[in-house]
């Protein structure tokens, strides 16, 4: 089944109209500044605070995500907390807090809900299953866009394509209550994919509270930006790792500036998260830890090792997950708080049997990023006589939670992927490093293990889980230095840059033989958003091939202010082609409907406008006389390209309707013979909303964002077709169609033998040829019972 197509319901930003009406404005309102305050010390100052806005802005905003994000850390410790029981002295205490400063094993005042493990078993179930509800239930209720992680969707935005209502206030407090609930479930799912959604949306909200961020697109673009790279940062406690990953993963655009400001937020908010210190450690992230030992050269096969499980995680989980999309959007649309329930009490049930599954995820890092020497010893993890059941519990951990986290990602509550991939990557690093110990010990005379010191641990397991980590949220992302830097930050191990770095590396490698890009990128593909750098250019093609050749344009004279009005009522265009008559083709600019609307307005609220007025949009010295040179335009109208600010319109001549002010003499235009790739080429750097087709004049089409990405994405989805011939969701459904009359043979084969009678076989089956236990075992019972009846 083709995805959804799903750019119809965004709208685009024409990025460079954007600009040049922000600097119209700018100039405008300096010189109504200097009109009024002159050159006085009230005009000094009224700068000074208009350069300081953007920074106060930045401020503001970083400093409540610092907030929210503390909120959000202490709410999901105390939830994860209480599936396991309860603090006698406050119900609002956390397990941590509770124990504070009292011996692990010490604490009488947590109190578990029961001492038996069959009923301990169920209450955590059930809590988990309250909690998926709770989440569920107030996002599909209250606001649908809080579900999922939301960097893809960030992405487009930023790219210029508004969603409504994705950063609004309801979305901003639906998932930042129901992020923590959706963690304390138990599904695998992570927070830092919804802290970017929670982050820029925050930063959305208060951005347009000023006048001077709600009416640029441009400067909300620099704020959400910033945004985005704190929503990272604080969900790591990674300042500079959240900026390298808005400039490597979300934006295309990154002017130094925007660069400037995002450390500046993320600085914020990390002072104000620190200063809270939700986790009672002094430290901003749960996992934080150290590594004083030295690695060896023998260990960078094993660290390769490692990096070849991250790329082939990544690839394994994207393909699948794909599939399960695919699946979950053609029979689970409407059954999204049934699907969570489910999800969080299978995810429960087989969770509370192993003893890393159990944790908190966070929680299950930090005890595997231990040295054995630092409190590390979680439940014998660092005995040598558990080893080989530790490194079982590992194995079924890693393959337990790779599972549930290809059927968990994209369900209908905030989930993100992050943290679930490092989980994942750790526990596989963990169980590589025991190990790799493991023969240290049983062979230390080896030759590879000459330059070990026998008087110190050769082997320090905690730094391959700290690697399989970093391989596995590379794996997943396809991102590299953002990897590194995070990861370094998190530990502060100088000693280990050089097998982060290997093992990054390694993982991309062996991930990019897959191709797609990470998980991200493959969601805004198979969610169809509009987003032109995810698609590969098309070579070959004219742009005469995609453009629309129908269009809606007006002519410089000769219609009238109602038909003007019904031709807006009538379309949802976001602007016109002039042209110089019904007739004549030929192309004068374009005009775009917000113009046409405010003029409209001003042109009725300062004399009476009758409704047959015409209306000019061309002055007429230059459509009357085609011989002379087009009339010269002032150097202001030829910097702003034609158009001006709607403020500083008056009107036009009475009786007359006057647009050619607001028209943009100078359009973006290419011919029709273009090649399409330098088409897409142009709307990637420039960023503009159409681009208009001309022939020696004449006004032949126009071409959209969305018209070149129609034609790439089908174009891409011919070419798979041709190489694979299935889609993954197709292939997912034959699979379970299969699963399901095996079944159906198994179960009727089962009643064959019980109760002696023929069953026969399903219409599918036989369509299908049943094989395996019906044809062969059914039907030698058949035969059996059939002499027995004679």
């Amino acid at each position: 089944m083709p995805p959804k197509r799903a750019d119809e319901d965004f709208s685009t930003i024409d990025w460079v109209a954007d600009t040049l009406l922000e600097r119209s404005r700018r100039r405008h309102e300096a010189a109504t500044a200097t009109r009024t305050l002159g050159h006085s010390v009230r005009a000094g100052f009224w700068r000074i605070a208009e350069a300081c806005q953007s920074w106060a802005v930045v401020s503001l905003v970083g400093a409540i995500i610092g907030f929210n994000a503390a909120l959000m850390s202490i709410m999901t410790a105390w939830l994860s907390d209480l599936k396991l029981g309860y603090c006698r002295q406050g119900w609002w205490l956390n397990r941590k807090f509770c124990c504070w400063e009292i011996e692990e094993g010490l604490c009488e005042d947590w109190v578990t809900w029961t001492g038996w493990a069959g009923v301990q078993w169920l209450v955590y179930v059930a809590f988990a299953g309250l909690f998926a509800f709770t989440c569920a239930f107030l996002v599909k209720s209250f606001a649908p866009y809080a579900a999922g992680s939301g960097i893809s969707e960030i992405k487009c935005i930023l790219a210029g394509f508004i969603i409504n209502g994705y950063l609004s206030f309801s979305t901003l407090s639906i998932k930042s209550l129901t992020l923590p609930i959706s963690i304390a479930s138990g599904l695998s799912v992570g927070k830092e994919g919804p802290s970017v959604h929670v982050a820029s949306a925050i930063g959305h909200v208060v951005a347009s509270r000023f006048a001077r961020f709600k009416r640029s697109q441009a400067k909300m673009r620099e704020i959400v930006t910033a945004a985005s790279a704190t929503g990272v940062a604080v969900a790591f406690g990674s300042p500079i790792g959240g900026v390298l990953f808005s400039l490597e993963e979300m934006t295309i655009n990154w002017p130094i500036k925007t660069m400037w400001k995002s450390f500046f937020c993320a600085l914020v908010a990390n002072v104000v998260l620190s200063a809270m210190n939700p986790f009672r450690t002094g430290k901003i992230v749960l996992f934080q830890v150290s590594f004083d030992r030295d690695w060896h050269f023998f260990e960078l096969g094993f660290f390769i090792l490692i990096g070849v499980f991250g790329g082939l995680y990544g690839a394994f989980v994207i393909k699948y997950n794909l599939q399960v999309a695919a699946f979950r959007r053609k029979h689970l649309g409407s059954s999204a708080i049934s699907e969570a329930v489910t999800l969080a009490v299978l995810t429960a049930a087989v969770a509370f049997t192993n003893r890393f599954l159990r944790l908190d995820m966070n929680e299950m890092l930090d005890v595997l990023f231990r040295e054995c020497e630092g409190g590390g010893d979680y439940e014998n993890l660092c005995q040598t006589w558990a080893q080989w059941r530790m490194v079982n519990s590992l194995l079924l951990a890693t393959v337990i939670r790779t599972f549930l986290v290809i059927i968990s990602y994209g369900c209908k509550v905030p989930a993100g992927i992050f943290v679930p991939s490092m989980a994942v990557g750790a526990t596989f690093g963990r169980m590589v490093g025991i190990l790799v110990k493991a023969m240290y010990r049983a062979h230390p005379t080896w030759s590879m293990f000459a330059g070990c010191d026998p008087e110190k641990p050769c082997i320090t397991p905690g730094t391959y889980a700290f690697l399989g980590a970093a391989a596995g949220l590379a794996g997943i992302t396809r991102i590299t230095v953002t990897v590194v830097v995070i990861m370094f930050e998190l530990t502060g191990a100088l000693t280990y840059i050089l097998p982060t770095m290997i093992v990054v590396m390694v993982t991309k490698a062996v991930s990019d033989q897959f191709g797609g890009g990470g998980i991200a990128d493959q969601m805004i593909k198979f969610n169809g958003y509009p987003l032109l750098e995810n698609h590969e250019l098309v070579f070959g093609v004219p742009v005469s091939t995609v453009m629309r050749r129908k269009l809606v344009c007006l002519p410089s004279q000769g219609m009238t202010l109602d038909e003007l009005q019904q031709l807006l009522g009538s379309n949802k265009y976001q602007g016109f082609p002039v042209v110089k008559s019904r007739k004549d083709s030929t192309l004068l600019g374009d005009i775009s409907r917000r113009d046409l609307k405010v003029a409209i307005e001003k042109a009725k609220l300062s004399s009476i406008v009758p409704p047959d007025a015409p209306c000019l949009f061309c002055p007429q010295d230059d459509v009357a006389d085609e011989s002379e040179p087009p009339s010269p335009v002032s150097p202001r109208d030829a910097e702003d390209g034609g158009g001006m600010d709607p403020d500083e319109w008056g009107g036009g001549e009475e009786g007359i309707v006057d647009f050619s002010s607001f028209v943009n003499q100078t359009p973006l235009t290419v011919s029709p013979k273009q090649p399409l790739e330098f088409v897409m080429q142009l709307f990637r750097r420039m960023g503009p909303r159409v681009i208009l087709v001309e022939r020696f004049g004449d006004l032949v089409g126009l071409v959209s964002v969305k018209d070149c990405l129609k034609y790439t994405i089908a174009h891409e989805a011919d070419h798979e077709h041709d190489a694979s011939g299935t889609s993954g969701g197709d292939e997912l459904e034959a699979t379970l169609e299969e699963l399901r009359l095996w079944g159906k043979d198994v179960k009727d084969w089962v009643a064959a033998k019980v109760t002696g009678r023929e069953v026969p076989m399903s219409p599918e089956g036989l369509r299908m040829g049943s094989t395996g236990f019906r044809s062969a075992e059914s039907s030698s019972a058949d035969e059996r019972y059939g002499r027995g009846r004679g």
